[in-house]
């Protein structure tokens, strides 16, 4: 069985993605059945994205308050 994360697509692609899928869906050239298949698929996409924008934040979060635990360390060695 293949791992999940190595299927899952990167940000910027499942963006391209999600973009390609959204304009097939606004046209309403698609059966119904086609259209909701690619509904599922930008439901899906969005998801991913949407998980990957909260872990990017988290990490954001985590190295500002270290890099301002630093700085104070730093500055009281030096008083």
């Amino acid at each position: 069985m293949t791992d999940k994360k190595t299927q899952e697509p990167s940000f910027e692609q499942a963006l391209q993605q999600l973009e390609q899928l959204v304009n097939e869906l606004e046209h309403g050239d698609l059966p119904l059945e086609d259209s909701l298949k690619k509904f599922e698929q930008a439901i899906a996409l969005s998801r991913s994205s949407q998980q990957q924008l909260q872990q990017a934040e988290l990490k954001v979060k985590q190295l500002i308050a270290q890099n301002g635990e630093q700085q104070l360390q730093d500055h009281e060695a030096s008083e």
